[in-house]
């Protein structure tokens, strides 16, 4: 499709308000799925975000890597394990998660932002302190699997007010110093929510909420928390989707503005859902 230079320009200017609404405003992206492993997706991710913080927004990832900790642990011979959805971590498999989360994969997330014109740092949840984290359910079958206990935002702060964007691995740290392997979601509502966030934004492999699973023109565009208990009732929201949920309404209590689901398969979906009126996934809202 090509635009004329007339069309480009109303495209610029129906962004204009909402460049106007979130200048010096915090926004969490939650980066992984389809979006992190085709290249094309990965780039036009790369200038969304970086293009975010051309306009004035201080743009903070989160980033996952279930697929590379995989690959990873298979070159290794070692197998991966899954119980309710969670990686089995033993010390053995948090070495490698810690390799891949806070090496390989957040460095190259920082080396595209920074390729695209940003000003790009990563750490993990153990530097500065940011993730305090403790064990779930029973150690003894899930190893270093974490929550976080609190979030310790200094470190971030001290990012954003030095123009860098922060490129988090959700890795965190207990009393003890071990390391644990923590859900990227949870991560970035916690830190949204420690950051006092205006906007949450978790990228997915999926439209949105859907109404009907198979019929994406049954998308859901705005859930309101009054009706998230009736959706879970009748079993639209359901499977991956839940924890997704769960995540934006933690995080909207804790006083982010707004959460969004978006489809991180779609190109420059970041963009078109914070700078067009359409937008294109679930935002989560109080009321």
């Amino acid at each position: 499709m090509h635009l004329s230079a007339l069309e480009k320009a109303e495209i610029l200017v129906e962004a204009l308000p909402y460049i106007k609404e979130f200048y010096g405003r915090t926004v969490v992206i939650k980066y992984g799925g389809a979006a992190m492993a085709k290249c094309d997706l990965k780039q036009k991710i790369m200038q969304d975000i970086v293009l975010m913080k051309y306009v004035g927004m201080n743009p903070i990832v989160v980033h996952g890597g279930g697929p590379e900790i995989t690959q990873m642990l298979k070159r290794l011979g070692l197998k991966s394990e899954f119980v309710n959805g969670l990686r089995v971590t033993d010390r053995s498999t948090m070495e490698v998660v810690e390799m891949v989360l806070g090496g390989k994969v957040n460095k190259e997330i920082v080396a595209g932002l920074n390729a695209n014109g940003g000003q790009a740092i990563g750490i993990s949840g153990k530097d500065g302190s940011l993730i305090k984290a403790r064990p779930v359910g029973d150690t003894a079958q899930m190893g270093y699997v974490g929550e976080v206990v609190q979030i310790n935002p200094g470190i971030i702060e001290t990012l954003i007010a030095n123009n860098y964007i922060p490129v988090i691995a959700p890795i965190g740290i207990d009393e003890n110093q071990d390391s644990y392997n923590i859900n990227a979601d949870l991560v970035a509502s916690a830190i949204a929510a420690a950051m006092k966030a205006d906007k949450l934004v978790l990228l997915t492999d999926v439209p949105g909420l859907l109404k009907d699973a198979r019929d994406p023109s049954t998308l859901i565009s705005v859930l309101k928390l009054s009706d998230v208990d009736q959706y879970i009732k009748d079993g639209t929201i359901a499977g991956g989707m839940l924890p997704k949920v769960d995540c934006c309404l933690e995080a909207v209590r804790a006083g982010v503005g707004r959460t969004h689901i978006i489809d991180g398969r779609v190109p420059h979906a970041i963009l078109l859902e914070i700078f067009t009126k359409e937008g294109i996934g679930t935002m989560v809202v109080d009321e």
